[in-house]
């Protein structure tokens, strides 16, 4: 297995924004990181510290009292399930995050 592969763990971010400026702020966010998803909720292979960074930047964005964000972690044990047109998640061996 890749060694930057090891350190990483996949994680299910997902988010419910009332206000449409915080919202395009949280997407960008996010895709930063993100791998695969659609809408608001977005795949991320993340290591320790870049998943405190995405709450620490989502944090700054999000109103406590009117928007929510969760992050899961996932089994990557587990085969994905598609439905319709959808395409399996394919995890490259490098991530390009900028």
């Amino acid at each position: 297995m890749h060694p930057a592969r090891m350190r990483r763990k996949l994680y299910l971010v997902a988010y419910d924004i009332s206000s449409a400026v915080r919202l395009r702020a949280a997407l960008h966010c996010v895709r930063n990181w993100a791998t695969g998803g659609q809408l608001s909720v977005h795949e991320c292979w993340l290591t320790t510290g870049e998943l405190k960074e995405l709450r620490r930047s989502m944090r700054r964005i999000l109103h406590p009292k009117e928007d929510s964000l969760l992050v899961i972690r996932l089994d990557p044990r587990q085969k994905p399930v598609t439905l319709g047109l959808a395409l399996p998640p394919e995890d490259p061996d490098w991530f390009y995050a900028g």
